[in-house]
């Protein structure tokens, strides 16, 4: 099931962002360190590179990715064009204070009493933007929560006499492209859950786990206890499993898929199974390159059929 999240008041909250971005030295994108490709929204570079503004890519939430691969996704955006990377968690007011000097950095003609500099956060939903408006300033300034789009309406302040920030609500496009993003997307909880089914998601981000992680699972689980191997079950063998060791079971005395399901999505979103990423640069390349053979195939049968 292709998973697809677009509230209506997403549409303005574009328009008046590419009428923000005119009068903005810097963009500052927050995405989601554990799929840092999968939480991009495309939409932003057309708005950026329309206006030809630097990029500060933050990957945050770091504390919960695998710091090995977080590495790579930096070197990777590191090597873009007037582009900055790098990974932090909003969460500890020292890493937020270090973003001010890097837009300095991108834009060394602003920053003064006479041409201060102008920052936009912006960046999908439930990523940490207002969590990061708050400790840039020191005081809560935008209203946080555990939900996807909490942020309705533009807000803008000063940081001091040489410098403002603009803050913006959580962005999605119109369709995403690729199935594995939007079950990435909906497993982080940057999707409403109104749009996803649990049970998908969590077989979903097992299957990742299992494949990348087999060894945070066991630890957390205790599936050799059970006799199970993790090199070899699939992600409805784990559901079971974490069903069975938590004695999740329903009043028809069947298990409760559901509540385990969330189980696994609220450990994986917590870090409680440990420091994990779902994307690679290498799996991403890997991912783009087979769904484009497909594309490439439907071509050459058209043109087969009209010769």
């Amino acid at each position: 099931m292709a998973i697809q999240w677009y509230p209506g008041h997403m549409t303005s909250a574009r328009k008046k962002a590419e009428e923000t971005m005119e009068f903005i030295d810097v963009v500052i994108e927050v995405l989601d360190a554990r799929l840092p490709a999968a939480s991009h929204n495309p939409m932003i570079d057309e708005m950026r590179l329309f206006r030809q503004r630097p990029n500060l890519k933050i990957l945050n939430k770091a504390d919960l990715a695998d710091p090995t691969t977080t590495q790579a996704w930096l070197n990777y955006f590191n090597a873009q064009p007037n582009t900055k990377a790098v990974a932090l968690s909003c969460k500890k007011p020292g890493d937020a204070k270090k973003i001010p000097g890097l837009c300095r950095k991108l834009a060394p003609h602003r920053g003064t009493h006479l041409k201060p500099l102008r920052m936009m956060i912006m960046g999908i939903p439930n990523v940490g933007k207002s969590t990061l408006m708050n400790a840039l300033l020191n005081r809560r300034v935008a209203k946080v929560g555990d939900e996807p789009a909490v942020t309705k309406s533009q807000q803008r302040f000063d940081l001091d006499d040489t410098m403002s920030i603009t803050d913006t609500p959580g962005m999605m496009w119109p369709k995403i492209a690729h199935d594995s993003d939007g079950y990435m997307l909906a497993a982080s909880h940057a999707i409403g859950r109104n749009a996803v089914i649990d049970e998908d998601v969590a077989v979903f981000l097992g299957n990742v786990l299992l494949k990348s992680y087999p060894a945070l699972l066991n630890a957390r689980y205790k599936l050799d206890a059970m006799k199970l191997d993790v090199n070899t079950i699939d992600s409805i063998d784990l559901l079971e499993a974490i069903a069975k060791r938590r004695a999740y079971k329903r009043h028809d005395g069947e298990w409760d898929m559901e509540r385990t399901a969330m189980t696994l999505l609220t450990d994986y979103r917590s870090g409680a199974i440990g420091r994990v990423s779902l994307e690679t640069p290498a799996s991403r390349q890997a991912m783009l390159e087979s769904s484009a053979p497909i594309k490439e195939k439907t071509a050459e049968a058209d043109d087969q059929e009209e010769n």
